[in-house]
Parts: structure tokens; sequence; C-alpha cells
């Protein structure tokens, strides 16, 4: 089957250099005289669709098409169709590369439960990395189970048991009080000065087994996404540095970097689609 656009290029070559009426190439050609007169316009939109693709992927350079397509539908709200903006992608070769995954054979592990209601359970763990200078600091990251909101990045050299007490205290002070939270075994989590803490506050601390990561789920993603959104890509000079980044990137995840296990919308969306 010859294409449309080829059977006109093909009706043009006739009119211009068989000097055939155009009615008569219509005719022969198997086409419309619409067909024939149709002219492409570049829609000037177009430039402005590669603007936003080439400014999404140079400061997110992680972000593959789905989440550069998702953040302008359901973050900025444009209505442009996904086929147009992919062709416009593929034109720009912005593609990433994909990886092979290795293909591990392994039991299935349980579906972690989805929360219905915020603050039904939270998830927590730590991430390691090193300063500019070589020295080794630690995060704590919590999240929120329900729409995988960030509620909170503490950074510092050293997270004892009562750090992760005072910093839980001031999620509580903002985001009200968890049924449970999920950890690991981990030496802070199992103190008894954190399961004293948790009686106290009438908060269930739910372990999950050990060796099992994918017990926690919900936080290992969320530590992916730390690790390769910017925690990979600066070094950073001090604590405090990493701090104030942490904070600023956790409203930029919170409110505008697409969530794939929400449907593709942000944690702040979805909870805004609850309340």
């Amino acid at each position: 089957m010859v294409k449309p656009s080829r059977r006109r290029e093909m009706a043009q070559k006739a009119v211009n250099e068989k000097h055939v009426s155009i009615r008569l190439a219509c005719w022969m050609f198997s086409i419309s005289e619409t067909c024939y007169r149709y002219r492409a316009k570049l829609s000037s939109e177009n430039a402005e669709i590669a603007d936003w693709l080439i400014r999404l992927t140079h400061n997110q350079r992680n972000w593959g098409f789905g989440l550069c397509f998702l953040h302008l539908r359901n973050v900025k709200g444009f209505a442009w169709n996904h086929k147009r903006v992919y062709r416009i992608y593929r034109e720009l070769e912005l593609n990433l590369r994909i990886k092979p995954k290795k293909r591990l054979v392994r039991e299935k592990p349980e579906p972690l439960a989805v929360p219905e209601i915020i603050n039904d359970s939270w998830s927590m763990d730590f991430m390691h990395d090193q300063l500019n200078d070589g020295r080794s600091y630690r995060l704590l990251n919590v999240i929120d189970d329900f729409n995988r909101e960030g509620l909170g990045i503490e950074v510092d050299f050293s997270l004892p048991a009562e750090r992760v007490i005072r910093s839980l205290e001031q999620i509580i002070e903002w985001r009200g009080k968890p049924r449970s939270i999920r950890c690991d075994n981990g030496p802070e989590y199992i103190s008894g000065k954190l399961s004293a803490w948790a009686d106290k506050q009438d908060i269930k601390l739910a372990f999950i087994q050990p060796g099992k990561p994918q017990q926690n789920a919900y936080i290992e993603r969320y530590n992916r996404t730390v690790r390769y959104d910017w925690l990979a890509q600066y070094l950073f000079d001090s604590t405090e540095e990493v701090q104030d980044y942490a904070t600023r990137w956790l409203w930029h995840y919170n409110h505008e970097r697409p969530n794939m296990g929400l449907g593709g919308i942000t944690p702040q969306q979805k909870l805004a689609m609850m309340a």
C-alpha cells in the first residue's frame, strides 16, 4: 500500500512534469483534491513543547519521556497529545538509554497493603553518603505510605535514637500522629528509647524481617528517587548544605514530581483528591 502522502507527491510530479490537470492526476493516484492541496503547517506550540522538554531533561537528568509528559499534563496542565510530545521528544534525541534488567528467580513477595487514609502508615529508613572531603553522613527519610509524600529528611553525621524521636515529633506537630511506622531492624529503631516513645504515643512500630527490604518497598523506592535525583549527582561540602538542598528538593518532590505509583500525579495532588 502506498501512503496518501506518497501518492500526493506522485500526483504533484505528474502535474509539474507531465502537464496533466490536477483533476486527472488526483483520479489517477486515487486522492482527493483536498489531499493534493494540503500543506503541513508547523505549529508554534511545537517550539514551546521542545523548550519545555529541553528544560525538564536538563534540570531532571534521570527523567524519561513518561515523567516529562506527566509533569506537563498533570502538574503544568497542558493538554498536548502524548504522541505529539513523544515525536518532538524523539526528534530532540532526548531518549534515555534503557539498561537491561537482570531477571532473578525468586519467591514472589506478598504485596504491601495500600493505606486508604493519611497517617495510617508511615515508613522510615536511613541512607548513607559522603561529603566532598570524604566524611560520611547519614540521611533519615520518612514518608507517608498513603500518598508517598516525603514528610522529612534529617541529615547529620550521626543520627541516634534520640534524633530519630526528635525528627518524628517535629513531623507529628504539623502532620498529625500515624497509626504505625514501618522500619527495618537497625539499632536506632530497635532501641528501648524508641520503643518506649512509640508506646507512649500509641504508635505501632512494624518491623520488617531481616534481609527482606521488599517488605518496606515504599521507602526503598523513595530512597532510589533521592539517590538518582540529586544525591548521586552532587558533592556537598557540609551537612548544612545537604540539609538545605534536601529541604528544597522535598518540596519539589511533593508538589511537582509525578509519581508512577500514584498514577502519574504528585503526592500533593493525591492528598487534595482525598480532602
